[in-house]
């Protein structure tokens, strides 16, 4: 049996700038290191970090006085950032660059009097943070029908900004709706949208075309991961979301003779292959590689981290 490895797949820059400010906070200051919201969507990498000595909390109030805290990739809201402030709590903002670049999108549209669509899912955290991120009401919409009930005088100006784990092409049709359904519509370019969200679904698209199974590794509660897997059963390919080897079921392969793997932007590489060795427990394989985007993009670390005292040296 064929296996075919999605390129790109796995860790965005984002992801691994929110993991490596864990990583640093920890060896520069010792365990533990709060961190509010899981730092992404993967149990295995919460669990690594846990091990650590990383404390995951919903709520700040859960944080104790003093100890540093970490914001998650996905961000947090104005009232969050406030309460931390006042609390003074060291805190370490791992929000994905690409997530505050919108955030800033939608201050300067507010700024300008339009009026603003968020196009994102109602409870995302991304959204949640977003939400409280920008002064003044905000349309969320996710789908047409959305477009069509909002409230707004056909000549107001509008305009728009996305969920980043939302690829070019779930949110074309939307943008397309706001633009029929208002006059002056305006909104980031297709260069502001998400790179990891759109190259892994391209590369899912493209593996689709060979593969006769997909599995994608990642969590049920990823947004884009889920949306990898909805992506290859619209291509007419059974898909399954697995978050490791062990959820691999062998009667998947019956009469299988290619196989497509990718990975969300939260699952680590070793999940990807934990999966390859599981098939191989199950048949003969052979495992290859799609041509593909081979993504350099990296982000620096913020800036807190340096203003940290480190741990005192053991004795």
């Amino acid at each position: 049996m064929k296996l075919i490895l999605a390129q790109p797949r796995g860790f965005c820059a984002g992801v691994v700038r929110a993991i490596d400010t864990v990583d640093r906070a920890l060896d520069r200051v010792g365990a533990p290191v709060y961190v509010r919201h899981e730092i992404v969507h993967n149990r295995h990498v919460v669990e690594t970090l846990q091990a650590k000595g990383a404390i995951f909390v919903e709520e700040l109030d859960e944080v104790p006085t003093g100890a540093v805290t970490v914001f998650s990739a996905h961000g947090v809201s104005k009232e969050v950032e406030n309460a931390a402030r006042a609390r003074g709590l060291p805190v370490l903002d791992a929000t994905c660059p690409l997530v505050s670049k919108v955030h800033a999108q939608g201050r300067r549209y507010v700024a300008s009097g339009r009026h603003l669509v968020l196009i994102g899912h109602a409870g995302h955290p991304e959204v949640e943070g977003t939400l409280g991120q920008i002064p003044g009401p905000i349309h969320l919409v996710a789908t047409v029908a959305d477009v069509s009930l909002l409230d707004l005088p056909a000549d107001e100006p509008v305009a728009y900004i996305t969920q980043t784990t939302l690829s070019v092409d779930e949110t074309r049709d939307v943008i397309e709706a706001l633009k029929a359904r208002f006059s002056d519509v305006t909104g980031p370019g297709t260069a502001d949208i998400c790179y990891a969200t759109q190259n892994r679904q391209n590369a899912v698209r493209e593996l689709c075309e060979q593969a006769e199974l997909l599995l994608v590794v990642g969590s049920p509660k990823s947004s884009n991961s889920n949306r990898l897997r909805e992506i290859g059963v619209e291509m007419g390919r059974v898909a399954y979301l697995v978050e490791d080897g062990s959820a691999v079921d062998p009667a998947w392969l019956d009469g299988i003779d290619t196989v497509g793997l990718t990975a969300g932007a939260s699952a680590p590489e070793e999940l990807v292959q934990s999966v390859i060795q599981a098939i191989a427990g199950f048949r003969d394989i052979t495992v290859e590689t799609l041509d593909g985007i081979e993504e350099k993009l990296q982000f620096r670390l913020p800036p807190a981290l340096n203003r940290l005292t480190p741990a005192p040296a053991a004795a």
